[in-house]
């Protein structure tokens, strides 16, 4: 009978200490998830928050101006754009950089034809990519600064 109750206990205590393990893995997972996600909705607060209306179009010198925007908190939305004035209007944009668009998911042309379009940063964001939209727009909206000094 003491050979089969430390066989038990042995089986019981090795079942314990695997909960034990699998709880603490299941921990260390969730707190690495927590401080991830905290991260990413910080950067998506800050860019969301960002301003857009700074640049009066009517007063826009012809010119080719650069602007960049350094990608927020993380730099997960750096790029950089080539803006092309004539006429005093917005005649092209062109993505020079942009470190967030590696996958080719997210093509900015059609927001940039509707800033050339509207002369405007006010304009609807690419569906499903506002965040990376904003960003965009902060590099079109620093190139545009330049233009209207």
């Amino acid at each position: 009978m003491k050979i089969r109750s430390n066989t038990v206990n042995k089986e019981g205590k090795k079942r314990k200490m695997g909960w034990i393990i699998a709880l603490s893995i299941v921990m260390v997972l969730g707190i690495g998830a927590s401080v991830g996600l905290s991260r990413v909705f910080k950067e998506h607060r800050e860019i969301k928050s960002l301003p857009l209306n700074r640049v009066d179009f009517s007063r826009l010198k012809d010119g080719v101006y650069i602007g960049a925007y350094e990608g927020g908190m993380y730099k997960w939305r750096e790029n950089k754009v080539q803006v092309t004035v004539s006429g005093g209007k917005v005649a092209d944009i062109k993505l020079l950089k942009a470190s967030f668009n590696s996958t080719g998911t997210t093509d900015p042309a059609p927001l940039y034809e509707r800033v050339i379009d509207r002369q405007s940063l006010l304009v609807d964001v690419i569906s499903g990519a506002t965040v990376t939209s904003k960003g965009y727009l902060q590099a079109v909206e620093n190139a545009l600064l330049q233009a209207a000094e």
